[in-house]
């Protein structure tokens, strides 16, 4: 009875496509969410008077309880301890309370409580609509990346021995096309209503998000129904807070956790800055230097997918890593060292697809990989603890790089914010940075094929069974 009942769920493509499209739905709007101000760096400063520093801060700021207050940790070992479908309606609520806070500490309406008074009051250089939007923004950053590592592990419930680096690649496809979406969308909806209506749009798109993980939760509950997977869990089979110390004394893990940690901090601090980057570079209006960030995702978005399904047929992950990581350090070496008067909008362009496809061959191959490595039964706990060590970059990385900004490009902040024509800053130095971190990636994944080899976890080898 149960092998007839797989057949009809488990077993059923239809089921798992449909499961992998409603998950996938509200990533794509939570990474909508995630990137709204991204195009609108010049606007925060001229509007709200924010500096490079406290702009940079509002991207650290996503991350700040997830790394300080162990909140991903936490996460993994609620989705162990909890399961799947608890777990992502929690998410869910988070992301729309954070988004909600955020939106509102950028309206009119704020600026006129005690409570900006009293935000303002203290540390003076970073304005009070700033520090409410921190905190709105570091509630999401607790429900984006608790569904981050729920999905995941949804991911691998569903498509375990099948074809599961291609729906993780498709996942992370449909995801990055809410990037291109925000960088076309977001200068529009500002342009019609300022900063505050394009968070208010994001803010709309998590509602909907939160109403697909919903949707997702009966197909869920029916999944575990059917397959028997609701019974008690047996003791050797249950999670204990001494897997915790088993992930991280995992050499597999570590390695492909360095190599995360790497490669994201050259990519989603990145975004914040690109748009103000190549209007400086290519002296264009903000509107099309947002366009052209636009297309960073579309080389992730179609190649993403192929990758996983080769990955699944012929395997080859820890080599993937390795390409990925020599293009991720290419495209930013082109942007820190080509003469503005060389770099035209064709140039920019091709290496912003380079720099997609970088994305593309990491993430595709590294997020699979660690089914590999740990096992199932902490599973949630290993994502939770990669993103966090993920997120302790995501949360330091922006700082760095407004602080870089405003100390190689001295003044430039203040004549923005006052308005002067013709005022913009140069990049080199936050774009050597990121080529840095480029550079310890290729590394770092030669060290994890060598890792591979001794320990036989099998990267190399194909995912379908």
């Amino acid at each position: 009875m149960k092998d007839k009942v797989q057949l009809l769920l488990s077993e059923s493509k239809t089921a798992r496509w449909v499961a992998l499209g409603l998950i996938s739905l509200t990533m794509f709007f939570s990474y909508f969410f995630v990137d709204v101000a991204s195009p609108l760096q010049k606007m925060f400063e001229t509007h709200y008077k924010w500096t490079p520093e406290v702009y940079g801060m509002l991207g650290g700021s996503e991350f700040f309880l997830n790394v300080f207050a162990f909140f991903l940790i936490l996460s993994g070992i609620i989705l162990d301890k909890m399961g799947i479908r608890f777990t992502l309606i929690t998410s869910g609520l988070a992301m729309v309370f954070g988004g909600a806070l955020k939106y509102y500490a950028l309206t009119d309406a704020f600026q006129t409580t005690g409570l900006h008074e009293v935000l303002g009051s203290f540390i003076v250089s970073i304005p009070a609509t700033a520090k409410l939007a921190y905190i709105g923004f570091a509630i999401f950053g607790i429900g984006v990346e608790m569904a981050g590592i729920t999905v995941s592990k949804t991911i691998v419930k569903w498509f375990k021995g099948r074809e599961m680096a291609l729906a993780m690649g498709i996942e992370m496809a449909i995801a990055r096309l809410g990037v291109f979406a925000v960088f076309q969308l977001s200068p529009i909806f500002a342009e019609r209503g300022g900063v505050s209506n394009s968070v208010l749009w994001g803010l709309a798109f998590l509602t909907m998000g939160l109403l697909t993980f919903f949707i997702y939760t009966f197909m869920d509950k029916r999944f575990d129904k059917e397959t028997g997977t609701t019974s008690e869990a047996s003791p050797e089979d249950e999670f204990k807070l001494s897997d915790i110390k088993k992930i991280f004394m995992n050499p597999g893990f570590l390695a492909i956790a360095g190599l995360c940690v790497l490669f994201y901090s050259a990519i989603f601090p990145f975004q914040k800055f690109a748009t103000d980057m190549l209007a400086s570079k290519l002296d264009v209006d903000l509107k099309t230097a947002s366009a052209f960030v636009s297309y960073f995702p579309i080389g992730a978005m179609v190649l993403t997918p192929f990758i996983g399904y080769y990955l699944d047929l012929k395997g080859k992950g820890a080599t993937m890593m390795i390409y990925g990581a020599v293009l991720l350090t290419v495209s930013h070496l082109i942007f820190a060292l080509v003469p503005a008067e060389m770099f035209n909008k064709a140039f920019a362009i091709a290496t912003i697809v380079i720099l997609g496809v970088a994305f593309s061959l990491v993430p595709a191959s590294m997020w699979p990989s660690i089914p590999k490595i740990v096992e199932e039964r902490y599973l949630g706990s290993a994502f939770g603890s990669i993103f966090w060590i993920q997120n302790i970059g995501l949360l330091a990385v922006p700082v760095l790089i407004g602080w870089a900004l405003s100390a190689s490009n001295p003044g430039v902040s203040e004549q923005i914010a006052a308005g002067v024509v013709g005022a913009k800053y140069d990049y080199t130095v936050p774009e050597l940075i990121f080529a840095s971190f480029g550079g310890l990636a290729f590394i770092l994944a030669f060290v994890l094929k060598a890792v591979d080899r001794k320990k036989g976890y099998g990267l190399e080898l194909p995912n379908k069974k």
